[in-house]
C-alpha cells in the first residue's frame, strides 16, 4: 500500500468520490450501489488506494454499517479476482473468529462429514485477535496440512475430502487488511465480506456471525450473490457452531429460496467453559478415547445444520438423527 499523498494536492485521487459518497455528515451521506461498491473494492484490490483513504473508508463503513448491496458488490469485486482451478466442493465453511470459551468443536463436525466423503473446503484466518485458538493451529495439531495452493486443495479433497486455505492464499490483501483488527480497535467489513467469498464456488456456504445485526445481511448478501443454498448463524465465539445453551436462529436459503428456522436450547443451565484449551483432550475426544458432553452435543448440532444445507436430508429432525450416525460411526470409516 502507498502513502504518497502530496500528488494529489491539484487533482482528486479517483477513491475520493468513494469516500465522499459514504462520509458526507448525517444527511448527505448514502451507502454505495452495488456497481459503486464493485468499482471500489476492485481498486483496493489492485492497491490502487492510499492508506489514509483505506482507513477512512473502512471506518466509514464501520460506523454505517455496511448495507446489502455494498457487501455483495465487494465480495463480487473479490471472487471475480481469483484464479482457482474448478473443484467439486459439497461445502464451503468459513473460519474467521478462533475460539477462547469452548473448544473448536466445528472442527470436528466438520472433519466427519469429510470422513464420510463429503468435500468441504475451510478457510480462515489466524491471529488477527489476541488470546484466541485458531483453526490453523487445531488442523495443525490434528496433522491436516494447510494447504498453499488450488493444487494442494484438490490434492487434499482427493485424499481426505477436507482442505483448509488460509486468506493470504485467497488474497493476500484481504488477509492485510483483516490484520488491521488490532490497529484500528475494531473490525472492519473484511471480516463480513471474507466469509462470503466461497472460493471455489461449493454447492452450499456456511457463515457463521458475532453480532446478530448481520444476520440477515450476511443471508441477503448470499442470495444477491446467487447462492442456492446457505445457512448463517450466531454461533459459538463467532464460529460456525452451534451453541447448546441457546436458542439458534438460522437464516438460510434453499434451493434458491429464503427461509428463517430456530432450533432449541439443549441444556438446561449455562455450560461451563473451558478452564483452559487443551488440545490434547479435544484429539482424544475426536478419537474416541474421552467423551465430552458439551462438545458432543456441539458437534452433532453443527452437522446436522451443515447436511440440511447441503439437501441430504429433508428435514432439521432427520438431519440432527443423520448427523447423530455419522458422529457415532466416525472411527469405523
Amino acid at each position: 500500500m502507498t502513502t504518497k499523498r502530496n500528488i494529489y494536492k491539484d487533482a482528486e485521487h479517483p477513491f475520493a468520490q468513494f469516500i465522499r459518497i459514504i462520509g458526507k455528515g448525517k444527511n448527505g451521506a448514502r451507502s454505495l450501489s452495488y456497481e459503486e461498491a464493485y468499482q471500489a473494492f476492485s481498486m483496493i484490490l489492485k492497491n490502487e488506494v492510499l492508506d489514509v483513504q483505506l482507513g477512512a473508508f473502512l471506518m466509514l463503513l464501520r460506523v454505517k454499517e455496511e448495507s446489502v448491496d455494498e457487501l455483495a458488490g465487494f465480495v463480487q469485486a473479490t471472487r471475480d479476482q481469483l484464479n482457482f482451478k474448478a473443484l467439486d466442493v459439497d461445502l464451503d465453511w468459513s473460519s474467521y473468529a478462533g475460539k477462547r470459551k469452548h473448544y473448536p468443536w466445528f472442527i470436528l463436525a466438520a472433519l466427519t462429514l469429510a470422513k464420510h466423503g463429503y468435500n468441504i473446503v475451510m478457510h480462515g484466518a489466524s491471529g488477527h485477535t489476541l488470546n484466541r485458538v485458531y483453526t490453523e493451529q487445531v488442523l495443525n495439531y490434528l496433522g491436516y496440512p494447510i494447504c498453499q495452493n488450488d493444487v494442494e486443495v484438490e490434492q487434499q479433497l482427493k485424499d481426505k475430502h477436507f482442505a483448509y486455505l488460509p486468506l493470504e492464499v485467497i488474497s493476500p490483501i484481504l488477509a492485510e487488511l483483516i490484520g488491521l483488527r488490532n490497529v484500528m480497535g475494531l473490525r472492519s467489513p473484511i471480516h463480513t465480506l471474507a466469509r462470503l467469498i466461497n472460493p471455489f464456488n461449493a454447492k452450499a456456504t456456511l457463515q457463521a456471525i458475532f453480532h446478530p445485526a448481520y444476520r440477515s445481511s450476511h443471508q441477503q448478501s448470499a442470495y444477491k450473490l446467487g447462492y442456492q443454498n446457505s445457512a448463517v448463524i450466531k454461533g459459538e465465539g463467532g464460529e460456525f457452531e452451534r451453541n447448546p445453551d441457546a436458542k439458534t436462529l438460522i437464516c438460510g436459503i434453499k434451493n434458491g429460496e429464503l427461509y428463517e428456522h430456530e432450533l432449541p436450547k439443549l441444556t438446561d443451565n449455562r455450560s461451563p467453559i473451558e478452564e483452559e484449551l487443551d488440545l490434547a483432550v479435544f484429539k482424544q475426544v475426536w478419537e474416541g478415547q474421552r467423551s465430552h458432553e458439551y462438545g458432543e452435543i456441539a458437534v452433532v448440532e453443527t452437522m446436522g445444520i451443515a447436511l440440511y444445507t447441503m439437501g441430504e436430508c429433508d428435514s432439521y429432525e432427520a438431519a440432527m438423527q443423520k448427523a447423530r450416525e455419522l458422529w457415532n460411526s466416525r472411527l469405523s470409516v
